[in-house]
């Protein structure tokens, strides 16, 4: 997890109780509002408490109502949600295997969800979306302008329920439909399908190439070249954790992850984060990466509800990257 730092205003969680509602604001937007094991620490504290308290009836996650740049962990606060709200200031991505790690915090799973691959084009170059764009995608549910977020927080906090559909239309009075630029990434959806549905990284990797040199496709060459500056073993082992995530639970996904963790950062399978070793693609042998996903013995496993229901489970059909 992410080191800690001091934040100017103390605290790095902020909690408070205002009627039946409860409010929680991660407080670290030096550190992009990165998770640390003191924010989960904190923020688990507080979330358990309110599950206690009759009074409750109402938690706002002030990730959730996102006007800013969410990313990682912080992102994963926001994705799950029953409803999460964005603007036009938010800035999300997941670029974990930039820096030689991988799509943790359930995101194998929601990824794996997205439609057609758009989920693996996000994971291995963490390419970023705007506030349309997540609403557009099926990673957020309501797209809010930045003017009317302290209005909607207003009125949310009125509310004397945490009913869905009372909650939702409160929302919906202070959203907007969503239309996504014809630049944006959504809008090129054959080529990102065709090419990262390959079977590896080298022949995504490719296979992008080749649409790079056609008539209209400059935006590739950026990409490509974040691509493949990435680490080689963070690419190959996200792209394998995406893909076997959809075929797993959510449970069985963040199992995963937390073995992936954990098994990265033993030095003896992985000292990859600093010098890319091994440097290239070809040199990540599949024992190596087998070795990153080797599980554990029962009880070391991640304890972890298997029963649990979410906003996002299943693909987002109804999105506007499907239908176009």
């Amino acid at each position: 997890m992410a080191q800690e730092t001091v934040n100017p205003d103390g605290e790095v969680v902020l909690a408070e109780e205002l009627g039946n509602a409860r409010v929680v604001t991660l407080n670290r937007p030096e550190q992009l509002n990165v998770i640390s094991s003191n924010v989960v620490k904190l923020l688990a504290a507080n979330l358990e408490k309110w599950e206690k308290d009759e009074n409750a009836k109402l938690v706002i996650i002030k990730v959730a109502l996102v006007h800013g740049i969410s990313m990682g962990g912080g992102a994963s606060l926001m994705a799950p949600m029953m409803f999460s709200v964005v603007t036009e200031k938010t800035v999300f991505a997941t670029p974990e295997a930039s820096i030689g790690y991988h799509t943790d915090c359930g995101f194998s799973y929601m990824l794996s969800r997205l439609p057609g691959r758009l989920g693996e084009y996000l994971g291995l170059t963490g390419a970023r979306l705007n506030g349309k764009e997540l609403v557009a995608a099926g990673l957020a549910t309501h797209f809010v302008p930045l003017e009317k977020l302290p209005e909607l927080e207003k009125h949310l906090l009125s509310l004397n329920t945490g009913d869905e559909a009372a909650v939702g239309s409160a929302i919906k009075e202070f959203s907007t439909d969503v239309q996504i630029d014809e630049e944006s990434i959504l809008k090129k959806h054959a080529i990102i399908d065709e090419c990262f549905s390959k079977n590896c990284v080298a022949e995504i990797i490719s296979s992008f190439e080749a649409e790079a040199g056609k008539e209209g496709n400059s935006w590739i060459m950026p990409v490509l070249k974040c691509l493949k500056r990435s680490s080689p073993t963070g690419l190959k082992v996200t792209l394998r954790s995406i893909r076997e995530g959809r075929k797993q639970t959510l449970s069985e996904c963040l199992k995963k992850e937390f073995r992936i963790t954990i098994n990265t950062l033993r030095t003896r399978i992985s000292g990859d984060v600093y010098e890319w070793d091994p440097p290239t693609l070809e040199k990540v042998e599949d024992e190596r990466v087998n070795l990153i996903f080797e599980p554990f013995e029962e009880e070391l496993e991640l304890k972890v509800s298997e029963n649990e229901l979410y906003r996002w489970d299943g693909k987002y059909e109804d999105s506007a990257y499907c239908h176009q």
